[in-house]
């Protein structure tokens, strides 16, 4: 009987305890990170419809928050809050920043904003400091891609804390999401909105499995990462210094290039109807069509064939 009591008090405990991985952070009070944002976003790496003007590829500025379990600024396979989709399509942070502010002072399940200054080019860094408490120990958020119909990178709810300590470094590789509420394929698309919305997808190299979109190319696998970012923990005396690298221009922009090298084949048109037969009468003529190219080809991909073939013929109306 006793037995049975004690165990009835224990599980009556365990189900009073909040939800989710941050529930057993036994870290130390506060922890203060590094979080630092490279763009990998090269002609080399996705050379389809790659922006270089109106404007040239790039991020907007970083938006995250450090949170409990309780909250969730965007999640995979569920629907954007209206600030994402307001961030996602146009990079507006008013909505997206009043929604954590009454998470915030509603359920207490936001520690602290943060923010990185946007990168004007595809390639570069950005960082800040952010700063996680035992309550509140997972961090997300969102960089839209620059220009896109509603196309950004972020993390969703990701634990710093590893039972009693603090991680002390990790980096993440970060792949293109479309948050569901614009329905554009290509990077300049006009907008298009989803009606009804759909859900946050992750874009892969074959979905959307549509040509015409801008992150396609079925010969890949993967994609390769089109961003990562890093986390360092700083050290108590380093709290309150400026994070490195903040805002720099990537140093390596050769060094990311070379890593992913996506080939892109020609892509051409359809054949042109047969032109007019040429030639005198009575004897045979020759007739043209031709096609043009869509896609120049890019990085050893599939060179284009021949855009114009020409074929024997009779001439019309002869007398």
């Amino acid at each position: 009987k006793v037995i049975w009591t004690f165990l009835v008090a224990i599980l009556g405990y365990a189900s009073s305890l909040p939800v989710g991985d941050d529930s057993i952070c036994a870290a130390e009070e506060l922890a203060k990170y590094s979080i630092i944002f490279t763009g990998k976003w090269s002609q080399t790496a996705f050379p389809k419809q790659y922006p270089l003007y109106r404007p040239p590829a790039q991020w907007s500025s970083m938006l995250g928050v450090t949170h409990s379990s309780d909250y969730s600024m965007w999640k995979k396979n569920e629907y954007a809050s209206n600030g994402v989709r307001d961030f996602a399509e146009k990079g507006e942070a008013w909505v997206l920043m009043k929604e954590i502010e009454e998470a915030g002072e509603k359920i207490q399940s936001v520690h602290g904003i943060f923010s990185a200054p946007a990168i004007s080019s595809g390639t570069g860094h950005t960082s800040t400091e952010l700063e996680v408490h035992p309550r509140h120990p997972l961090v997300s958020f969102v960089v839209r891609i620059v220009p896109s119909p509603d196309w950004f990178v972020g993390i969703d709810s990701l634990n710093l804390c590893e039972e009693d300590h603090w991680m002390e470094e990790l980096s993440v590789d970060l792949f293109p999401y479309d948050a569901g509420t614009d329905s554009g394929f290509t990077f300049s698309s006009p907008n298009f909105a989803t009606i009804p919305q759909d859900t946050v997808t992750e874009i892969t190299c074959s979905s959307p499995s549509h040509p015409a979109n801008s992150f396609y190319y079925p010969k890949l696998k993967i994609l390769p990462p089109i961003a990562q970012v890093k986390l360092v923990k700083l050290k108590k005396n380093q709290m309150g210094f400026p994070a490195p690298y903040l805002n720099l221009p990537a140093k390596s922009n050769e060094i990311i290039d070379s890593v992913s090298e996506t080939p892109l084949d020609c892509e051409v048109s359809q054949w042109s109807s047969w032109g007019l037969c040429k030639g005198l009468c009575r004897k045979t003529g020759t007739k043209v069509r031709t096609r043009f190219v869509l896609l120049q080809p890019a990085n050893n991909g599939m060179p284009c064939p021949n855009l114009d073939e020409e074929t024997g013929c009779v001439p019309e109306n002869c007398v």
